[in-house]
């Protein structure tokens, strides 16, 4: 028998965000607001059939190893940029 906790789901939070500028403040905002200890990642993600710079979200990739954080503040904090949180 295994008296062990059970071990919190490793989560991935996917923000999308409008624009650059907007993408790295967010991720700045992870480390001072929440703590996140890994850096998040910043994708840019060109919307299907353009190929125009103008047209491209970015993303910012949270691993949640524990499953810490609450995903209605990180769509809060995506939300404060014109964003949101991938839900996956």
């Amino acid at each position: 028998m295994n008296d062990a906790a059970p071990h919190p789901p490793h989560l991935r939070h996917v923000l999308v965000l409008p624009d650059r500028d907007a993408a790295e403040e967010v991720a700045e905002a992870l480390t001072e607001r929440f703590g996140v200890a890994e850096e998040p990642q910043l994708v840019r993600d060109a919307l299907a059939g353009e190929d125009d710079a103008e047209d491209a979200q970015w993303l910012v990739v949270v691993e949640d190893p524990d499953a810490a954080h609450d995903p209605a503040r990180l769509h809060d904090l995506a939300a404060e940029y014109e964003g949101w949180r991938e839900a996956e």
